[in-house]
């Protein structure tokens, strides 16, 4: 298959879901700079209760998007739904969208705690009477309550993201976007920002994450979103993702040809033979019944091995490009 292929597969796959569960709906969203596209025509669909990785190469769109999503530059076409409610239109619903957009910034002089009642404080919609109320469940849902006393200045890398967290949930939001929270921290300041996106979701908070750290995608998401030079190419469950490229299965025999005719014998499509080793798709068939067929049919197996797709193989056939997969 190829990578246009599976991009076409890939976003054909997922059925159109009623605006009602979703946290994030586009329909047709695009913005040009000039005579340039970045982003071009995508179609969104985050369902409400979701860890969404918004993943793709640098330049591929991902931050305009976030910014068009946010109010924050106006789009050139195209519609957006946030919580069931039109953006721009709606000034309510994004008293309930939380926010972390190319990196934090705070002053380092203050205190963790300063820094929040200042951010609170011009703030429209919130009550200056329940400020510390709700500055301290801030600090207290990121971890940092034990530390709102220390100046900005001395906080790690990790909490000071941490911190930023902290000002995105100053009210009660029900949608958090973060364009690449862990941008910039070692291990341990990462694993500290993937336990609270973990935390945050099993309150009920969509959390709609951009990365380039494909690990991290990985081990916190329930759904993808990939873009490629301004187009989204693939949509869905980390499952159904996965399932559009195929598990192979590799005999190494020297009868290879004579595996390569048990395989097709078993069902499996366009087999193909190298030195001694055959391999092919497995499509529905189930590998163990083919080993059985092989042993069967006297073919001497030497290896067999099932190879099911990564995340980074598909990613790198949709997008012709790499990803950053450190932790």
């Amino acid at each position: 298959m190829t990578a246009t292929d599976l991009a076409t597969a890939t976003v054909a796959a997922t059925d159109p879901s009623p605006a009602a569960t979703l946290a994030i709906r586009t329909r047709g969203l695009t913005k040009n700079f000039g005579s340039a596209r970045v982003v071009d025509g995508i179609d969104l669909d985050v369902p409400r209760g979701a860890i969404y990785g918004f993943l793709g190469p640098n330049g591929s769109g991902k931050t305009t998007t976030i910014r068009m999503l946010l109010g924050l530059i106006s789009s050139s076409a195209g519609k957006i739904d946030l919580l069931g409610e039109p953006v721009p239109g709606s000034r309510d619903v994004l008293t309930r969208v939380g926010a972390l957009v190319e990196g934090p910034a705070f002053h380092t002089h203050l205190t963790g705690r300063a820094n929040l009642h200042r951010l609170d404080a011009v703030d429209a919609w919130a009550d200056s009477r329940t400020s510390r109320t709700r500055v301290d469940a801030a600090l207290t849902r990121v971890g940092l309550l034990a530390a709102a006393d220390k100046r900005y200045r001395a906080y790690s890398l990790g909490m000071r993201q941490r911190l930023a967290i902290a000002a995105a949930l100053l009210g009660e939001r029900d949608l958090l976007i973060l364009d690449e929270p862990t941008n910039g921290l070692d291990p341990q300041g990462t694993r500290e920002i993937r336990n609270l996106i973990r935390a945050l979701a099993d309150e009920g908070v969509t959390i709609f994450v951009s990365s380039h750290l494909l690990s991290e995608i990985e081990q916190v998401c329930t759904h993808l979103g990939v873009m490629r030079q301004g187009n989204l190419v693939a949509q869905g469950t980390v499952a159904q993702i996965l399932d559009l490229a195929p598990t192979r299965v590799s005999v190494t025999s020297p009868d290879a040809q004579r595996a390569a005719a048990v395989m097709l014998d078993c069902g499996l499509a366009d087999p193909v033979v190298l030195g001694e080793v055959a391999t092919a798709p497995v499509g529905q068939g189930a590998p163990e019944e083919l080993v059985v067929a092989l042993v069967t049919a006297g073919v001497r197996v030497r290896g067999f091995d099932v190879h099911r797709p990564r995340l980074e193989d598909l990613f790198v056939s949709l997008t012709g490009e790499g990803f950053d997969v450190s932790s």
